[in-house]
């Protein structure tokens, strides 16, 4: 659907980003194509890094080597915050679970005892997970999720996106679990919906895998061989200089 057409004054700055979730199906061979190559040279499994490098030849976008906020792929006005997880079943998974950053209440807001407090302790975590969206929205139109869902033995995965956006702190309710860490659980219906580790500040946010998931798998390739890559690309030992 066209945009519609406001009369604000300000004038919004335009992207070529798809629209939120529809993945178009050029996009999804090429993102296959480039998992493809990827086991092709004989990886075993897809990194947080690997699949920032992937996503960003995917959208002909770039990967930044130190993220801006939560911006890890850019195009244009557009960016992403992406992550990978596994899962047993890729396509019928519902609910995952995703590393989204180490918050530290200690180093932001001088919080050195998390659990005398945690209430304040999770609306920290929180604000600091806020702040990152807004250096990020500072510099770009829009700021989504991708997320890759995998299983690399079945070769089957999931993707989604999601708005990134700021969480509003008094909607959610923290409380220290059995193993010591905070939980953030909504007001309303109790969900759980955030977890904080505080040996390594590991901010974890659950996600509902939206219908619009593209599920999709690939076939393994074959392994390349090294020594007929070696005579393709032309090697000899005068690309060597010993010093």
């Amino acid at each position: 659907m066209q945009k519609p057409r406001l009369r604000d004054s300000k004038k919004s700055r335009e992207s070529n980003v798809h629209p939120l979730g529809e993945f178009p199906k050029p996009l999804i061979y090429e993102i296959s194509k480039w998992i493809v190559y990827h086991f092709a040279v004989g990886k075993a499994d897809i990194t947080g890094e690997d699949w920032g490098d992937i996503f960003a030849k995917g959208v002909k976008g770039n990967h930044l080597s130190s993220p801006l906020g939560l911006a890890d792929v850019v195009l244009d006005e557009g960016a992403w915050s992406v992550k990978s997880v596994k899962a047993d079943s890729p396509h019928e998974a519902r609910t995952i679970r995703v590393i989204s950053g180490r918050n530290s209440p200690d180093y932001s807001y001088g919080i050195t005892d998390p659990h005398e407090d945690p209430q304040r302790t999770g609306t920290a975590v929180l604000n600091i997970w806020n702040e990152r969206v807004n250096i990020a929205v500072d510099e770009y139109a829009s700021l989504r999720s991708a997320v890759l869902i995998r299983n690399v033995n079945a070769l089957e995965f999931a993707l989604f996106e999601t708005e990134t956006g700021r969480f509003v702190t008094g909607e959610y309710e923290w409380a220290v679990n059995k193993n010591g860490n905070l939980e953030g659980s909504e007001r309303t219906t109790g969900k759980h919906k955030f977890t904080w580790q505080p040996h390594g500040s590991q901010f974890t946010i659950i996600y509902a895998v939206p219908s619009s998931a593209v599920r999709f798998q690939i076939r393994r390739p074959p392994v390349l061989d090294f020594n007929k890559t070696m005579e393709q690309i032309g090697f000899d030992e005068s690309w060597v200089s010993i010093k």
